[in-house]
């Protein structure tokens, strides 16, 4: 019985030395549960910050493109408005340079018409002064060569 209970004794102490290995065990999977968990958790934090900073600056891209968007149509506009007075202004110019040809045209036709003009009264004064003079020649000299009935100079 001695020996029943020694070998009893030594299961105890195997079973107890066994528990204690267990429970060991189970303490440093505990401790490294709890060490990835706070490594879990510190990554998470992190994770979140940067999804916060992240959602901070996709918010402030929206609110420029919005704004950008605004400008785009803004300045849309106002190109049109642009377009439409250069076009006015082009047909206006050219409305301008087509008078301003025929102004042109008929600067040159008037003024053909006044050196035609003078040409005619030129001639048409020497013609009279001719005339003029050519009574009051004969008067004084009584030459032969009036007498012919042509002008002076026209021999």
């Amino acid at each position: 019985m001695k020996k029943v209970l020694l070998e009893m004794e030594d299961q105890k102490n195997s079973y107890e030395q066994k528990a204690k290995e267990s429970l060991q065990k189970v303490l440093e999977e505990k401790m490294s549960a709890e060490q990835q968990l706070q490594s879990t958790q510190r990554s998470l934090a992190l994770a979140e910050q940067k999804c916060e900073e992240w959602r901070s600056q996709y918010e402030a891209l929206k609110e420029d493109w919005r704004k950008l968007g605004t400008q785009h149509r803004e300045l849309e506009s106002q190109l049109h408005v642009l377009q439409s007075k250069l076009q006015g202004a082009d047909s206006r110019d050219l409305q301008m340079n087509q008078a301003l040809q025929l102004l042109e045209n008929e600067h040159q036709e008037l003024q053909a018409k006044i050196e035609l003009l003078q040409g005619d009264r030129d001639s048409s004064d020497t013609q009279h002064l001719q005339e003029a003079i050519w009574p009051v020649a004969l008067d004084a000299d009584d030459n032969d060569c009036y007498s012919t009935g042509s002008a002076p100079g026209q021999q």
